[in-house]
């Protein structure tokens, strides 16, 4: 945990409240209390300016002076309106919700956008569809970020108050009452934060709190963080363990964490994984990482349980789709190959040149990690709003290829991810969207014009939609009756049953102790193999166009198997014949 000496944000006393900021570079700082009047602050040594309020009491609005300028606090638990508007004086929780337990490897996760999951986009609204997620199938909710941004609507990604959840969405009481309905439910709760940088427009620290980044070391959204300064790393040390204590949070997803660009990154993941098990010993703790840091998920009895892998993605959607323009590139040359070693080892990059012959080592050897290390999906925010009009694959790829994609996805050994809506198929966009005012709004809409270039010269920018208009944001809202369809409905129903196959099939081998896998090749088909000390998980899948026989899998000659889609036939001389995209399982458990 933070220690008190770093502890950012305002703090009830018995006498009413201190209120702290860390503000090195300015010269007067005062807090300003609505209706209340100023109070100067006094700066210590260690750069931060504190001072005590006997009158406050939750629910007081304030905001500090710096200079002569009003800012809000940076770590302000609440906003009265938006990001650059008044903090609010909360109280503690009163009580934490009802605490959760499931173990990880039976982790169904559910990647949750709260404004647009629902029409009326808020927590209090999510409760209402909570029952939808856990009848479906799904164990864990993973939230994207929620921490307050400018405007009214946001992927998530441009949070500038850390502490805050936005305003658009409710209060922090609101969004303790959304995961202890989810806990009621059995379902966990995860939430995504951002710690590699913060938003274009409402982020006041570069005024009086430089320290907090390198003028020297650049991101692709501006100067890098100083993870260096060891008051900057209890700055999101903190926010981590936070969220964990004071919501109930059952773990947390690092975003971008290779874009953590100075050089206390590492040790700044430490602390932030013994900051969260020092609240939660159990916590899932899954890092976004394009670097393929394999060690990540083994240091310190596995500081970190898992990381998403877009490898999986990229060789699994080039394989049912044959894109290979932009990052599918890499996987394109032998995108069979590529599947089969994401399927067995992980990473598909373990130090191999990238993206090309030419191009630096990526990744590190993943072999020896189970696959419950590792975060699989066919789509989630990125891969769809990535795509110029933000569309889903249920939109163009044959139904098929999608059926095929989400057996493999759920009936292989990594934790499968879905994004909201996936599990019935639908087809409403999830383009990028943001509500930013003036010249960082025409920053974005250029951005994503060169971005798509491309495009426009096949279908015309008119088809492209404006990111700042109102209407992208609503037409990406899911709406309860999209579900009610017969197809949603058919839809929902085959998820369902992965899922009850998943627990049937992969759960009790995957609580096991794991011993490694093999993988075979014939053609287009695989053949995986992964070994625990409760048995054996055996998939052949056949990702081409062409039907292709191959040998069986030790112990399964002529033995049906548990699951399947497509064509699977056994051949008379005991060989197994798979039509195009189809796939096989069996679980055989140890003797």
């Amino acid at each position: 945990m933070t220690s008190p000496a770093h502890r950012f944000g305002p703090e009830l006393t018995a006498q009413g409240a201190r209120f702290r900021l860390f503000a090195p570079d300015a010269r007067a700082v005062e807090l300003e209390i609505e209706g209340g009047g100023r109070h100067v602050r006094q700066r210590g040594d260690d750069g931060f300016f504190a001072v005590e309020v006997s009158d406050a009491a939750p629910g007081t609005r304030y905001r500090f002076n710096i200079d002569g300028r009003a800012v809000p606090d940076p770590a302000s638990r609440m906003q009265a309106e938006d990001a650059d508007g008044w903090s609010v004086l909360t109280a503690p929780p009163a009580a934490l919700p009802r605490p959760w337990s499931r173990p990880w490897h039976e982790a169904v996760i559910a990647e949750v956008h709260v404004g647009t999951a629902t029409p009326e986009g808020t927590f209090r609204s999510l409760v209402d569809r909570l029952d939808h997620y856990r009848d479906a199938g799904f164990t864990v909710i993973e939230l994207m970020p929620v921490a307050d941004f400018p405007g009214a609507r946001n992927w998530g990604y441009d949070g500038v108050l850390l502490y805050a959840p936005d305003r658009a969405y409710g209060t922090p009481d609101d969004l303790r009452a959304l995961i202890d309905a989810a806990h009621e439910r059995g379902l966990g709760m995860m939430l995504d934060v951002v710690y590699n940088h913060f938003g274009p427009s409402g982020n006041y620290l570069p005024l009086y709190a430089s320290a907090f980044f390198r003028q020297n070391l650049t991101t692709p959204w501006g100067p890098a963080i100083d993870l260096e300064n060891e008051t900057v790393r209890a700055f999101f040390t903190g926010n981590a363990a936070y969220w964990l204590a004071d919501f109930g949070f059952d773990g947390l997803r690092f975003d971008a964490v290779h874009a953590l660009a100075t050089k206390g990154a590492e040790t700044f993941l430490h602390e932030i994984a013994e900051a969260c098990r020092a609240v939660r010993p159990d916590a899932f703790l899954v890092l976004e990482n394009h670097d393929n840091v394999a060690g990540w998920m083994t240091r310190g009895e596995r500081l970190f349980t898992a990381q998403w892998n877009d490898d999986w993605h990229h060789a699994l959607h080039v394989l049912a789709t044959g894109e290979r323009a932009g990052y599918y590139a890499p996987y394109a040359d032998d995108a069979v190959a590529a599947a089969g070693r994401a399927l067995s080892e992980g990473f598909v990059f373990q130090g191999e040149p990238y993206p090309d012959a030419d191009g630096p080592p990526r990744g590190a050897p993943s072999g020896e990690l189970p696959p419950d290390a590792f975060v699989s999906f066919v789509q989630n925010h990125d891969h769809i709003g990535n795509r110029p009009l933000g569309d889903r694959l249920a939109a163009s790829l044959a139904p098929e290829r999608l059926a095929f994609l989400r057996f493999v996805l759920m009936l292989s050994p990594e934790i499968p991810l879905l994004f909201m809506g996936e599990e019935a198929l639908l087809r409403t966009p999830f383009p990028f969207f943001c509500d930013l005012k003036g010249e960082f709004a025409e920053a974005v809409r250029k951005g994503r014009r060169s971005e798509f270039a491309d495009f426009f010269d096949a279908h015309g920018e008119a088809s492209f939609p404006d990111p700042l208009a109102e209407a992208t944001f609503i037409f990406a809202k899911l709406k309860p009756e999209d579900f009610a369809t017969p197809q949603a409905r058919a839809e929902l129903d085959a998820f369902r049953r992965l899922v009850e196959q998943r627990s049937k099939l992969v759960w009790p081998l995957t609580g096991s102790h794991y011993l490694g896998a093999e993988h075979t090749r014939a053609q287009d088909a695989l053949r995986i193999a992964w070994r625990f000390q409760a048995g054996t998980l055996v998939m052949a899948l056949n990702a081409g166009t062409q039907a292709v026989t191959l040998d069986p899998p030790t112990g399964i000659a002529g033995m049906p198997a548990a699951a399947s889609i497509g064509a699977v036939t056994h051949e008379a001389d005991g060989r197994l014949a798979l039509g195009p995209f189809a796939a096989a399982v069996w679980s055989l458990a140890s003797a």
